[in-house]
C-alpha cells in the first residue's frame, strides 16, 4: 500500500540553521520560514492524511514531483514551455532541500524516523498551483 499527499503552496527549501550572535550567549535558531513550512503545510497536510494511523515503520522509499511558481514577468510563450514541462526549474529551491524540509515535517507522523527513507525520486517542475506531491510506501511493496 502507498500513500499520497499533496502538499499545497510554494515549495519551500530547509533552511539551514542560524546564530544569533550578538549576545553573549548565543542562541542557534531555525530560520522561521523552514519552520512554518513544515509545521503548519507539511506536518498539517500527513496528519490529515494519516488521519490518526501510526507512522509507517521499517524502509520507506518516496517519490516527490515540486512544482515551482512560474515567475510573474514570464512572457505567454515561456510561460506555455513551463507548463508544459519543456522548460524546467533549475533555480531555487534546490529539490534536495525541499525534500529535507518534508522529510523533517513527516516524522513522527508520516513516518517513525526520516532515516527509515531509503530511497526515493524526484522531479521538479514550473506550475501555476505550486505544490509537493508524494507518493510514500514501505519497501517490499509492489512500487517500492
Amino acid at each position: 500500500m502507498s500513500i499520497s499527499f499533496v502538499i499545497h503552496g510554494d515549495p519551500v527549501g530547509k533552511g539551514s540553521v542560524r546564530c544569533e550572535c550578538t549576545r553573549k550567549f548565543p542562541r542557534m535558531y531555525m530560520p522561521p520560514k523552514t519552520v512554518a513550512y513544515e509545521q503548519k503545510s507539511v506536518a498539517a497536510t500527513g496528519r490529515m492524511i494519516m488521519a490518526g494511523r501510526p507512522p509507517l515503520d521499517g524502509a520507506i522509499w518516496y517519490r516527490a514531483k515540486i512544482y515551482l511558481p512560474i515567475p510573474k514577468s514570464t512572457t505567454k510563450a515561456k510561460r506555455a514551455a513551463m507548463i508544459s514541462g519543456e522548460i524546467r526549474p533549475t533555480k531555487k529551491p534546490d529539490a534536495t532541500n525541499v525534500l529535507k524540509a518534508v522529510e523533517d515535517g513527516f516524522t513522527g507522523i508520516v513516518w517513525v524516523d526520516d532515516a527509515n527513507v531509503v530511497g526515493g525520486a524526484f522531479q521538479k517542475f514550473f506550475s501555476e498551483q505550486p505544490r509537493v506531491e508524494i507518493t510514500v510506501g514501505t519497501i517490499g511493496e509492489s512500487n517500492g
